[in-house]
């Protein structure tokens, strides 16, 4: 399963896992929000309520699409976040990673909180 990502004029592709949570989250697409960010962090909140599971991560990886059932949010890590150690990405506390950004995360540094994002099936 795949999915743009679509934010102004920045657009992102990403591959989407067997997961749960992908299944979901691609049931329930198209999504439009409004984009938060935290350090190298995009999140927003989404229609979809799962809880943690087996792919939950305290720490991920580059290009990691995250659910954070705390808020309801679809999460896109492009680098450190304010709680980051070292070189590691951290979330504020476990996501479920149900896919990846397949190439060019470096774009997304140029993302303001507050712009409209849209999510949709490819």
């Amino acid at each position: 399963m795949k999915i743009k990502i679509k934010i102004n004029d920045i657009v992102v592709e990403a591959e989407l896992n067997n997961s749960k949570t992908a299944e979901k989250i691609y049931l329930a697409l198209p999504i439009k929000g409004t984009v938060n960010t935290w350090g190298d962090e995009i999140y927003f909140e989404i229609p979809v309520h799962v809880e943690l599971d087996n792919t939950a991560k305290e720490v991920v990886e580059l290009g990691d699409l995250g659910f954070w059932p705390t808020g309801n949010a679809f999460c896109i890590f492009f680098g450190k976040t304010p709680i980051s150690q070292g070189a590691e990405i951290r979330p504020a506390s476990a996501v479920n990673i149900f896919g990846k950004v397949t190439r060019n995360t470096e774009i997304l540094k140029q993302v303001k909180s507050g712009e409209r994002i849209l999510i949709e099936k490819v």
